[in-house]
């Protein structure tokens, strides 16, 4: 197999010893590596010619990941979104307790009586 040499010496990866043959589905941890090439001011023609994948793919990536973050800082700091949680939480507690005193009645021979008032 011909390999031009220029290139195997740029390329960092270890696996790529053969002429780089194109995965189907690129992992995150590949496409975040080509968008932070991107956000570090590679040009967009540099970073899709080197990796072989099409300009308006890696553009799609790089509004994913942005659009990401963003919205990982504002869950962190959205008081709405941390009282939802929380009474879920709540919620979540309430309802067991609600089954465990259900079934503590149902063993001290109250069944009936909660069937009854059950809608």
């Amino acid at each position: 197999m011909d390999r031009p040499s220029s290139k195997s010496s740029e390329d960092p990866a270890p696996s790529r010893d053969q002429t780089p043959e194109l995965p189907e589905r690129w992992s995150a941890q590949r496409k975040t590596e080509l968008v932070l090439r991107l956000l570090r001011g590679e040009s967009l023609d540099t970073v899709s010619r080197e990796s072989h994948v099409p300009a308006h793919e890696l553009e799609s990536w790089q509004r994913a990941f942005l659009e990401g973050g963003t919205k990982g800082l504002k869950r962190h700091t959205d008081p709405e979104e941390r009282e939802l949680v929380r009474t879920r939480a709540k919620l979540g507690e309430v309802m067991m307790r609600l089954e465990l005193a259900e079934d503590l009645l149902e063993k001290k021979g109250y069944g009936e009586e909660l069937q009854k008032r059950r809608p």
